[in-house]
This record gives structure tokens, C-alpha cells and sequence, in this order.
């Protein structure tokens, strides 16, 4: 933005912020309208809310028309929005203006490709029409690929594969290009060097490999890629490929059959690269771009919607999310992350009904089960998670990975339910498959301890919780829960550091603040044990509190002290063990 630019909204701003409003005049309310649109939209750009970021620059830049702050911001909003169109006339006026601006280099490089006009692309001045080395010259090769110049196409791959970081990118493209261009064989052995290099780049270029080795008619060197790409995990995606393998169909080349499609997944490239590297919402621009090009590139819709999801935006996420079709194959992949985003969005009941609709479509898929029971234990539905993950054991293999979770997960169902014989028996399966898990470790330790087993049973919910705080130090329940086994068991002067410790690590919650006031309590110190149960009383009041905590006891035991509560309970007295 030039510096005349900035001084002018600087200048515009200080006079609508002083400006009376009995003495305004029409210069300055004009101002005022500039300078409130603008802070309006970057504000909302702050918020990633780009439908009211694009609304108000685009009322500040009909007060600015030639403002290339202004226009930048509209083409970013709608192209974050995905709607590339009604970036274009933007963006190419910022082109007309020469404005340096990798937003309006992007939407103009896809706008060129929408319309096939790949001479365009090929004669820009990338001294200033420059996107990202690695970009432009990909699609700078895909452009030679889309006017028929094969052999030009293939020199620029090799020349952007000069690079060592750029080569496993361009050996890919290159191999696309060479498929889309019906040279299978040429595509199968970029793949096939470096003992499969290519392959491994991420999930698509599985599938490209695995679509072109059909093409060569070689399936069971397809079957096999992409058994080894994905092991033994299922999607109905990738179930579909399987049976067409072992049917002996030929998959069609669909990763970049044309070269528009190609520029779609030289951005759909980047954006994947750059996710978690880089802000989402510069990868947003990427990933909307590839989509607007190649609808059918449904990888980057998801992409899109994954990322609105982490920015906050998840009513944009949830309608990205139902652009993919219910007869696609990637439509399970899109409804799981349509149901986490309604989640997110404190739409329970709504992502429920998500994943109850997949699992009577795809019952037999234990992801589906899965969420759908770690969403209604968040919810406390104890007995409808209990359902769902009895759904998933039976359909896990045995040996899967994931099945200590689910006996952990079903296992605090159960507790919730006060079915403490099953809650006990799926913690022992968890921790028979994942013994040193401190998680479930600390979880029976505790509800243990909260039981008041047997002195045996006291004495091993210490060791599991000992080796749970090895494991996690940094832990506060965990710090805590090693507190209060010492407390139970009547080491009263033991379980004072670590409850201190564990207050240290988690200074706003009330059930820690409680323990430790009992603690203190336990060992003489009760001034610093009231201190202790108001400060819970006070977290509990502000909302912090999850439940565990009763302000009803914590009052009780301000007024008459920990003794006498205990006495009323009809529990076991103050006893410190022998030898503490």
C-alpha cells in the first residue's frame, strides 16, 4: 500500500473521531463513513467473519475506488468466501493499476484458467504478477500443457525440479501431466523411482499412482498400492476403489485430467503443504482457488471447510462441508467433519443427527460409531455413548490401535452410570492393551480412591496414579489425584506438596482448591484451609467449576469444619495412618 494511501485513511480517521457530532459537515461525514467502513471490515477480518469484511470494504472502497488497500481486501474476502467471481473485477483492476498483490495475482491466474485462456498465464510479468516461485512455475508448465506445448510443458518440470525442495512437487506434477497427456507408462515410472517416493507425498498421489497403474491395466500392482498407502483402514472411498480393483475395472485418470485441472491442484498443492504451517487463512486462499477451478476436486472442499472450522467460521464450514455430494465417495469424509463442526458451533443435537444418519448409511464403520459416542458423553448420555462404542468394538478388528480408547471412553460411561463392576472391567481391558496410559491409569486410580476400596485396592490405586504422574508431572488431575490417595489412605503431611503442587498447576479449579483445603484441614493448618474452600465457593460461582465440586458441602464445612461434615456424612474420622 503507498504510504500517501495509508496517510490519507490515518488522516480520514482522526477527523471522524473528533469530529463533534453537532458540527459536522459533509466532508467530514463523508470521512466518517470511509474510515467506520474500513475499521469495520478490518475488524471483521480480525474475526475471519469475510462475508462482513467484504461488505464493509466494499462500502469504503465506493467511497475510495482507487484505494489499493481497499481492493486488496474485497478480492481476499470473497476469494476466502470462495466466490472467485466477484473477486475478478477487483483484482483486475488492481492488475490495470500494476499493484503488487499476491491475492489479485491468484484470482487473476484463476480467472485466466476458468476461461482456458492459457496464453494469459503464460505472458505475464512475473516481476510483478508473481504468486510463489514454486506455483508459477508449475502453472506456468501446466499452461504450456493446456496450449498443446507437451514437450514445453515437460522442460519447465524439469527446471523447477533443479531445485532440491522443489523436486518431489514437480516430479509429481510432471507425472500428472504425463498421464493427463495418455503417457501412462511415463507417469508409472516417475512414480515408481526412488522406491516409490512420489507415492508417499500424501494421500492423492496414492490414488493418482494407483488410477494410472489401472490405466496400464496392472491391478493387482494397484490393489497393492494402495494397500500399502493405506493398510488396512476402510472408507467407503476407498472400499469403492478396492472393488473396482478386484473386479478389474479401469479407474478413470481423475487427478488432472485437463490442464485447468492441473493449476486446481497446483494450488490444492500449496495449500496442503502450507496447512499448519502457515495462518489458515492464507492457506483458505489456496485451497478455495483449487475448488472454484476443478469442482469435482472434492479434497479441496474439505480442505476449505477444515480450515473456516479452525478459524472460528463454522457456519461457512458446515455449508462448505454440503457441497460434496451424498452419492460421492468422499461424502462420508465430509459429513464426520460437517457433525464436528456443528459441534463446534454448540449445535449438539444437529451433529447428532449427523452422524446417526451416517451410521444407518455406513453401520458397519466404527469411525462413525466412535463419534457419535464421544459426542453424546460430552453430552452425558451415558447409555446412548455406551451403545455407540459397544458398536465400534464389534465392528474394530482386534488387534486395531484405537481399542484401549474405546474401553477407556466406554469405561467413564459406565462409571457416570454407576455401574462401577463394568466401569472397573473396561479400565482393565483399556490398560491390558495400553498399560502404561496415564489417562486411564489415573482415571481408575481416582474412582478408586473415590469408592474407598479395600486398603489392597488403596495401595494399588497409588502405584497406578505414582506411575500416571511419572508419566505426566505437568498434569493438575493428575498431580491432584496423587494428593488425595495420600489424603484417603491418611498420609495427611505427603499428599500437602502435592496438592499444593497440583493448585500451582491448575489455580481456577474448584475441586483442587477443595482438596487442598481439605488436606490442610487434615494437618492443623485451617485458617489456609477456609482460604482454600472459598476460593473453590468463588470458582464455582464464576463457572468454573465441572460439576464435582458441592458448594452445598464446601459451605457446610466452612461453618461447622471438616470433622463435623464428615460426622453428619456417617464417613470414617480424621485418622493419620501409622508412621505419617
Amino acid at each position: 500500500m503507498p504510504l500517501s494511501h495509508f496517510r490519507s485513511l490515518t488522516a480520514l480517521a482522526l477527523v471522524a473521531f473528533s469530529t463533534s457530532g453537532s458540527l459536522v459537515t459533509a466532508q467530514s461525514a463523508a470521512a466518517e463513513g470511509l474510515v467506520g467502513a474500513y475499521l469495520a471490515g478490518r475488524a471483521a477480518t480480525f474475526e475471519s467473519d469475510f462475508s462482513t469484511a467484504a461488505e464493509y470494504y466494499t462500502r469504503a472502497l465506493v467511497r475510495d475506488p482507487s484505494n489499493p488497500l481497499l481492493m486488496e481486501n474485497v478480492v481476499f474476502a470473497h476469494l476466502a468466501l470462495g466466490q472467485m467471481k466477484q473477486a475478478l473485477p477487483v483484482a483486475e483492476r488492481l492488475w490495470q493499476n500494476e499493484v503488487r498483490s499476491q491475492a489479485a495475482n491468484i484470482v487473476m491466474v484463476g480467472g485466466f484458467a476458468l476461461s482456458d485462456d492459457y496464453q494469459a498465464i503464460l505472458d505475464r510479468n512475473l516481476e510483478i504478477r508473481q504468486i510463489h516461485p514454486l506455483v508459477d512455475g508449475l502453472i506456468e508448465a501446466w499452461a504450456q500443457m493446456g496450449i498443446g506445448s507437451v514437450d514445453k510443458a515437460i522442460e519447465v518440470f524439469d527446471r523447477v525440479a533443479e531445485e532440491e525442495a522443489l523436486r518431489p512437487f514437480a516430479d509429481y506434477h510432471k507425472a500428472l501431466a504425463l498421464a493427463s497427456a495418455g503417457n501412462y507408462g511415463g507417469a508409472e515410472a516417475l512414480f515408481a523411482a526412488d522406491d516409490g517416493r512420489l507415492t508417499r507425498l500424501s494421500r492423492r498421489s496414492a490414488l493418482a499412482r494407483v488410477e494410472i497403474q489401472s490405466q496400464l491395466g496392472e491391478f493387482d500392482l494397484a490393489l497393492a498400492t494402495l494397500n500399502d498407502s493405506f493398510g488396512a483402514g476402510s472408507d467407503p472411498a476407498l472400499d469403492e476403489i478396492r472393488a473396482r480393483l478386484q473386479a478389474k475395472e479401469a479407474l478413470g485418470f481423475s487427478i488432472a485430467s485437463t490442464a485447468r485441472d492441473g493449476i486446481a491442484e497446483v494450488f490444492f498443492t500449496l495449500a496442503a503443504v502450507m496447512n499448519g504451517e502457515a495462518a489458515n487463512d492464507f492457506v483458505l486462499m489456496y485451497a478455495r482457488v483449487a475448488s472454484a477451478l476443478s469442482p469435482q476436486h472434492v479434497d479441496a472442499v474439505l480442505l476449505s471447510a477444515e480450515l473456516l472450522d479452525q478459524l472460528g467460521r463454522y457456519e461457512l464450514s458446515i455449508a462448505t462441508y454440503k457441497q460434496v455430494p451424498s452419492d460421492h465417495p468422499e461424502y462420508y469424509a465430509a459429513e464426520m467433519g460437517r457433525a464436528e463442526a456443528l459441534r463446534r458451533a454448540a449445535k449438539p443435537d444437529a451433529a447428532a443427527e449427523v452422524l446417526e444418519q451416517l451410521f444407518g448409511d455406513f453401520p458397519d464403520l466404527p469411525q462413525i460409531s466412535i463419534s457419535l459416542g464421544d459426542l453424546l458423553r460430552q453430552q452425558e448420555d451415558y447409555a446412548g455413548a455406551i451403545a455407540a462404542y459397544d458398536s465400534a468394538l464389534s465392528n474394530m478388528p482386534e488387534e486395531a490401535g484405537s481399542r484401549w480408547f474405546l474401553h477407556y471412553a466406554r469405561g467413564i460411561s459406565y462409571e457416570r452410570l454407576k455401574d462401577w463392576p463394568k466401569a472397573e472391567a473396561d479400565f482393565r481391558a483399556s490398560l491390558a492393551l495400553q498399560p502404561d496410559s496415564p489417562q486411564v491409569l489415573n482415571y481408575l486410580g481416582y474412582s478408586m480412591i473415590e469408592k474407598e476400596d479395600s486398603p489392597e485396592k488403596l495401595d494399588e490405586a497409588l502405584g497406578m496414579i505414582e506411575r500416571a504422574v511419572a508419566a505426566q508431572p505437568n498434569s493438575g488431575y493428575i498431580v491432584d489425584s496423587l494428593g488425595w490417595v495420600f489424603y484417603r489412605l491418611g498420609r495427611y503431611t505427603e499428599a500437602v506438596a502435592h496438592m499444593e503442587r497440583a493448585v500451582e498447576l491448575m489455580p481456577v479449579d474448584p475441586v483442587v482448591s477443595d482438596h487442598l483445603g481439605d488436606v490442610y484441614w487434615a494437618v492443623g493448618r485451617q485458617r489456609e484451609a477456609e482460604f482454600q474452600w472459598k476460593r473453590a465457593l468463588s470458582f464455582i460461582k464464576s463457572g468454573r467449576g465441572d460439576g464435582e465440586a458441592d458448594p452445598d458441602r464446601i459451605r457446610k464445612k466452612l461453618e461447622l469444619g471438616l470433622e463435623a461434615v464428615l460426622e453428619l456424612e456417617g464417613s470414617a474420622p480424621l485418622q493419620v495412618a501409622n508412621g505419617d
